[in-house]
């Protein structure tokens, strides 16, 4: 699936420089001073619960809002002095599927075509080819308003690359979507980026960032609070722990001693079972093996037990992450206030 071509530029995809938004009179600050970069041909998660700031910032870089401080590039371009330039190149891909109800599937990506000035002899075959991508081709000319709610997400993510776009934002993209249709959808995003896509998401899914990701932004009441790999954030926790089942309380007392020095502290013994936090959770594994095996000590069962993004995500904010909910909270109701208001 070939892309257009977005302009000239050896810098990164998209940037936030210092961007601050504020809303309901400036009572509400929605994003606090907040810099990301995202490399060109990457997948970038941007993670938080509801009200953290995640689908203002795509506001800021899809150039529906402006911001009150900072400045946001798309290829090199700014989002306010080029707007017109920025949409030509992004696809987004919102919260619900933006698509319409009445129209079959195959009438809703020509549509789309046109508004994105697809070439017209272009439009109809393009039409066809996403439908067959997202595995709708047998659905194609029933209208939208029978697809299940899978459906319409892929037929959402379709529209949004009608034109081709170099740059795609998904805003929450499962959000409301069951186990298969979420691994169907993270499929297609990974297609995508192989094909040179940059994609940027936000999620409130864990799992779901982990497994897409190439980075991570940890977003909360509108501050960028941590950001790197899932690995790196994991790491930062220090909580890996190898665990080492033996056949009796005996043999983990004996085996105990021999924990001290491979782990960060002193093992825990909880009857036969012995846990040691590590920094290096491979290599500590191989050293107690090792050390087990040179005093002819057995276990029978091995663990070794890594953080998720989850106990990242708790300890970084001092509160869970909230999957489910279908807003961005309160911020992002108030643009719509303020939008409606004379």
């Amino acid at each position: 699936m070939a892309q257009t071509s977005g302009p000239s530029t050896s810098g990164p995809a998209i940037t936030l420089e210092g961007v601050s938004k504020r809303f309901g009179g400036g009572k509400v600050l929605a994003l606090d001073n907040v810099n990301l970069e995202v490399p060109q041909g990457t997948v970038f998660g941007l993670l938080g619960p509801n009200g953290a700031g995640k689908t203002t910032a795509v506001r800021v870089l899809t150039t529906i809002i402006t911001p009150d401080s900072g400045r946001a590039t798309v290829l090199g371009r700014d989002v306010v002095a080029d707007a017109d330039e920025v949409r030509a190149y992004i696809g987004l891909a919102g919260q619900y599927a933006a698509v319409d109800e009445n129209l079959t599937g195959r009438e809703n990506l020509r549509l789309i075509g046109r508004l994105t000035h697809v070439e017209r002899k272009r439009i109809m075959t393009r039409a066809d080819e996403l439908l067959e991508r997202f595995e709708l081709s047998d659905a194609g000319d029933r209208p939208a308003r029978t697809y299940s709610g899978g459906m319409r997400r892929r037929l959402d993510l379709a529209a949004a690359l009608v034109h081709q776009p170099p740059v795609l934002f998904l805003d929450e993209p499962t959000t409301g979507l069951d186990p298969r249709s979420r691994v169907e959808l993270w499929k297609l995003i990974r297609e995508l980026v192989g094909e040179g896509t940059t994609l940027l998401l936000t999620t409130q899914y864990l799992e779901e960032a982990d497994r897409l990701a190439n980075r991570i932004s940890v977003i909360d009441g509108g501050r960028v609070i941590a950001e790197g790999t899932a690995a790196e954030l994991k790491a930062g926790l220090g909580t890996t722990a190898v665990e080492i089942g033996f056949s009796d309380d005996g043999e983990a007392a004996r085996a105990q001693p021999l924990f001290a020095r491979l782990g960060t502290g002193e093992p825990q013994r909880a009857g036969s079972m012995l846990r040691l936090d590590v920094t290096e959770g491979p290599r500590a594994l191989m050293n107690v093996l090792g050390a087990l095996d040179r005093e002819g000590i057995v276990p029978v069962s091995v663990a070794l037990s890594e953080p998720s993004l989850d106990d990242v995500f708790f300890a970084l904010t001092g509160h869970p992450a909230e999957p489910g909910e279908p807003t961005d909270g309160s911020a992002a109701d108030l643009v719509g206030a303020e939008e409606a208001a004379p």
